[in-house]
């Protein structure tokens, strides 16, 4: 069933809609057990749209095997996504920034609030996000080192490749995320993919996660998959590759790949001149687990990340 979960007026007659859609067994007995599924904080990240699709529909099609219920809120930012805006359009606002909101607020203080309000309390919650447009990820979850404790365990069976650990001191504390988390609903936040693109295999590979998850939690009683074993690690065993000047950045490797100290990773052309201006190199040996996506880069640029690889 489709609910509102938040509403608030906007101009020319309009308004701010946030909903969700509850699946969940046609006789309760009050003791389900409930996840959450989060996306469109960002309206430019698209993957998670597919995600909601593909669960719904998996459901649907073994409804006797749903013992326990499933929230998907597809669409935090609705106005974002139908502009094809990072934030909230007209506001300036990264909506990311304003949990957990205030019910006495600003507009976009008071829908944070009513969406920390609806998902708490859930048994897990997965909050996903795609890169931006420059940059593509593997399917990975990251987690502030203070709740490492609580969500490493939820983060193995979540079929994802690699679980970075971040400081805490790297972690903002009005993000969706962390406030939850530090009120007892644990989440993990999912990133994958490009932004304003859908990576099907990424999205299906998630969805295989999430429902190992359920089945966990006495959920889903249908088959599931064997979730993969993801690597894990913590900032310091992560190395930024950055560009030295601007132009056109084209990589010699694939990314997801392993890579040896001094492999070149790519090149950073100059259409004018005709020439290679920069050749970017591995300093590690290690695993590409970011690649730069959009070519035209400026100084400074991203262009990679790889972990480290620990004897």
């Amino acid at each position: 069933m489709i609910k509102t979960v938040a509403s608030a007026p906007l101009p020319a007659v309009e308004n701010y809609i946030v909903k969700k859609q509850r699946l969940q067994p046609e006789i309760l007995s009050g003791k389900e057990k409930r996840i959450s599924v989060v996306t469109g904080i960002h309206g430019d990240e698209l993957e998670g749209q597919y995600v909601c699709y593909e669960i719904q529909r998996r459901i649907k099609e073994q409804q006797k095997c749903l013992h326990g219920i499933v929230d998907i809120y597809p669409a935090l930012n609705p106005l974002g996504i139908d502009s094809i805006t990072r934030g909230i359009p007209h506001f300036d606002l990264d909506m990311n920034r304003i949990f957990p909101g205030n019910s006495e607020g600003s507009m976009a203080e008071y829908i944070a609030s009513k969406i920390i309000d609806d998902v708490k309390g859930s048994d897990l919650c997965f909050d996903i996000h795609a890169s931006n447009i420059f940059l593509c990820e593997i399917p990975q979850v990251r987690i502030n080192e203070l709740c490492a404790d609580i969500l490493v365990p939820f983060a193995k069976r979540l079929n994802i490749d690699y679980v970075w650990i971040h400081g805490a001191a790297t972690v903002l504390e009005s993000t969706f995320a962390h406030s939850l988390n530090t009120v007892g609903t644990p989440v993990l936040v999912v990133e994958m993919g490009v932004g304003m693109r859908v990576t099907k295999e990424y999205c299906k590979q998630l969805v295989d996660g999430i429902f190992v998850e359920m089945k966990d939690f006495g959920i889903w009683s249908g088959e599931v998959i064997d979730p993969k074993e993801p690597l894990i690690s913590t900032d310091g065993q992560v190395h930024y590759l950055n560009a030295g000047y601007a132009g056109v950045f084209l990589p010699t490797v694939k990314h997801w790949t392993n890579v040896k100290a001094g492999e070149k990773i790519g090149e950073i052309l100059n259409p004018l001149e005709g020439t290679v201006k920069e050749e970017i190199y591995s300093d590690c040996d290690g695993i590409l687990f970011t690649l730069r996506e959009y070519p035209v880069v400026s100084e400074g640029s991203l262009i990679g990340r790889i972990l480290e690889r620990q004897e």
